[in-house]
């Protein structure tokens, strides 16, 4: 995937930030975007002409990832794809099957700790989806994050013959959170933002610093967070990541790449004044100088280009 993004950066001449930046001086960025945008959805078509092939067997679709990945926005638009091959996914969320407070599993300092595998109903789960294939209607709940509870609110799911589900979320790759369905019905697939853009010929940009931009945009946007505070709790999320998702991203069997040529362009004018907030007396300072720097070498353009359903928009609004 990584060797895929580079090709196609050097394909259309833009492998570089200063080449990205040359084509917003010529006013050319709009190829750029649409292009990029373009392979986004020529790539989902793909998956789902895959799933409508075999969809038979390939009944469940399990999707994972990194944080700020965009795996929401990916979902969404892998279920248009399907329905426009004539099938009528469902999508059943994980999040409404965690276990209520009194019992999710706490960390060594005495934190709840949702990111755990065992701090979802694994066993309600299962049963839940075994009865969703064979074409039962099954009664959804909905996980109440303010109370810490499992509620009932007439919600439910019933697939018609030969439709897939699809299930998004950090734990879906790992076999503990499926356990009681068979492989040959599962598709699994995971989803980054690889970045095939570098600096210069000699410096790449990081991977997961694209990905903490993103984050720190959509904080802001969604979360009521500041830079700080996404800077102070990203050691925590990256921790989780190396522990829930890393160890099973060579279990999928597809790999989707959601990062975009021209996405600094875009973050940048969001994420520079939320890092240029953190002052010199705050332990996220050095770390918010480092982003800034980076982003001191991308130029700007507006976010009225971007195409409605882009990936992107689930970051910037």
């Amino acid at each position: 995937i990584f060797e895929e993004a580079s090709n196609w950066a050097k394909l259309i001449e833009c492998d570089t930030v200063s080449d990205l930046n040359n084509k917003v001086v010529s006013q050319e960025f709009n190829d750029i975007i649409s292009i990029s945008e373009a392979l986004h959805e020529k790539k989902i078509a793909e998956i789902a002409d895959k799933i409508k092939s075999d969809s038979l067997h390939k009944r469940l679709i399990l999707i994972a990832g990194p944080s700020s990945s965009g795996k929401t926005t990916f979902t969404k638009r892998l279920n248009i794809q399907l329905r426009v091959n004539g099938l009528k996914p469902a999508n059943l969320s994980i999040d409404d099957y965690f276990l209520s407070r009194s019992h999710t599993p706490r960390k060594a300092n005495g934190d709840y700790d949702f990111e755990s595998i065992h701090a979802i109903d694994l066993k309600l789960f299962n049963e839940h989806l075994c009865r969703i294939l064979r074409g039962e209607r099954v009664k959804i709940p909905t996980f109440n994050f303010v109370s810490g509870c499992t509620e009932y609110r007439g919600n439910s799911i019933q697939l018609e013959p030969g439709q897939p589900i699809l299930v998004e979320g950090i734990h879906a790759l790992n076999e503990q959170l499926t356990a009681s369905i068979a492989a040959e019905y599962k598709l699994k697939i995971y989803v980054s933002a690889i970045t095939g853009i570098s600096l210069d010929p000699y410096n790449r940009i990081r991977t997961t610093d694209c990905r903490l931009l993103r984050r720190i945009v959509r904080d802001s946007q969604f979360r009521a967070h500041d830079a700080r505070e996404t800077l102070r709790l990203w050691p925590s999320v990256r921790a989780g990541e190396e522990e829930n998702i890393f160890p099973y991203q060579e279990d999928a069997d597809i790999m989707f790449n959601t990062s975009l040529l021209y996405e600094l362009l875009v973050i940048k004018q969001y994420a520079t004044e939320l890092l240029n907030q953190v002052t010199s007396e705050q332990d996220e300072y050095s770390e918010a100088r480092r982003l800034l720097n980076l982003l001191n070498h991308v130029l700007e353009i507006d976010k009225f280009n971007i195409p409605d359903n882009s990936i992107l928009k689930e970051f910037i609004g």
